[in-house]
């Protein structure tokens, strides 16, 4: 969305998909933003985003009840189960819960799906500020394929784009700074078709004639490389992948999305490589039981290593308040996250035999970030000339990230053991 810089960095944050599933409450919201202002705030993490299903009052864990009766308001826009968040009652919406989440200096972001609620479909409820019925705008060809809520909606029909304005207009009045929009950017593991174009125009559109800033995000992955003008054109952030959890398998197959999207890197616009499911994960997730992540701490220094030097989106997926000692002072390595906030120039440099190499330069390009990748499954002594990583130099001062410590010089090649899984972080200097 280049007319309007409301990304100029990757947003930070936390989701509450990765460990609440569909069924996080008010509470556990407010837990996580708590934590987040104490703990992280002043590191950059500033963003709570409630995923999916926030207007089911009976959502299960672990899953979705098909064709599960939302709450909606008059005009066919849903609103937040109160059962779920009690603060919504009486038509305040998210409103309350977001002047609480601001208090604490942070910003709320809410999920949404693409299209309109098929339960105001059936009811065939009036579209706000205008004569149009919900059955004169729904595409009831037009779904998705694994969540039964909504229609998509028709382009071609001003009440469609009426609709989308509506919705906005709402969020707007509730204080809304973010929107995930799901069932968006992939249908089935492939690029967006026609009818979800047109839904990711109309929703950018009505974001745009809104006052209040709203940053986009679009879901699922993964996203089309053909679509990247597009989604440039109308979103800050869209996923490059499908979900992402916690199996090595699923970090091996990012550095190929990576290299795929790297000349997408910003700036203002961000390809995402979907959340970190890092911490307490599970509780009441779709996938997997309540657990401490699967990730080695090895392979968890590797996610955020990656992350970083791609500059992707950083949203933590794990319950906040369950954090450990290690996982905190992951996401708070403040020379790690500048690599994700204000590097320039980030690309794949090295990709032999399982050994890969990223590097970016850093702000006011004084030095270079160069990350070292082991990716086999064998320990290994990692040797590589320095011109093989497209270094300019044959003699650098080295700062390790990780270690928080200058570590001496290379002249003409890297030299180091390295654990399976594991990543290096280093920041070079003349």
């Amino acid at each position: 969305m280049k007319n309007k810089i409301l990304a100029s960095t990757p947003p930070m944050g936390w989701n509450s998909w990765d460990c609440f599933g569909t069924s996080v409450t008010e509470d556990e919201v407010k837990a996580n933003a708590e934590y987040m202002a104490a703990n992280l705030l002043k590191h950059g993490w500033e963003y709570i985003v409630i995923d999916i299903q926030w207007s089911e009052p009976n959502a299960k864990a672990h899953g979705y009840r098909k064709f599960a009766k939302l709450e909606i308001d008059k005009y066919g826009r849903l609103i937040p189960a109160v059962n779920r968040f009690p603060s919504s009652a009486d038509g305040k919406g998210f409103k309350p819960l977001a002047e609480y989440i601001h208090n604490l200096g942070l910003k709320l972001g809410i999920h949404i799906m693409r299209g309109i609620p098929r339960q105001a479909v059936k009811e065939n409820l009036l579209i706000k500020n205008t004569e149009y019925h919900a059955q004169d705008i729904a595409d009831t060809n037009s779904v998705c394929p694994w969540n039964t809520d909504m229609y998509g909606v028709r382009s071609d029909t001003p009440g469609g784009q009426a609709y989308y304005n509506s919705i906005i207009e709402l969020y707007e009045e509730w204080g809304v700074d973010y929107i995930k929009a799901d069932d968006m950017t992939a249908l089935n593991g492939k690029p967006a078709d026609e009818n979800r174009l047109n839904d990711i125009k109309m929703l950018s559109n009505a974001i745009k004639n809104n006052i209040r800033p709203i940053v986009l995000s679009l879901s699922p992955g993964p996203a089309g490389i053909s679509q990247a003008d597009f989604l440039e054109e109308h979103a800050q952030l869209w996923r490059i992948s499908d979900d992402f959890w916690d199996k090595w398998s699923d970090i091996l197959q990012m550095f190929d999305y990576m290299r795929t999207w790297q000349k997408h890197i910003g700036p203002n616009t961000w390809p995402d490589a979907d959340m970190l499911p890092i911490g307490k994960i599970g509780i009441r997730a779709e996938r997997g039981e309540n657990r401490f992540t699967r990730f080695t701490r090895d392979e968890q220094i590797t996610l955020i290593s990656l992350w970083s030097l791609f500059r992707s989106p950083l949203m933590f997926g794990g319950n906040l308040p369950d954090n450990d000692e290690f996982t905190l002072e992951l996401i708070t390595n403040d020379e790690v996250l500048a690599i994700n906030q204000h590097s320039s120039n980030n690309r794949e440099v090295y990709n032999q035999n399982g050994i890969i190499a990223w590097s970016a330069d850093t702000k006011n390009s004084e030095g270079i970030y160069l990350g070292i990748f082991n990716t086999t499954d064998s320990d290994t002594n990692v040797v590589i000339e320095l011109k093989e990583l497209k270094l300019i130099n044959n003699k650098y001062s080295v700062r390790d990230l990780w270690e928080k410590e200058n570590t001496g010089s290379i002249t003409n090649l890297i030299s180091f053991d390295m654990n399976k899984h594991s990543a290096r972080l280093l920041k070079l200097s003349n």
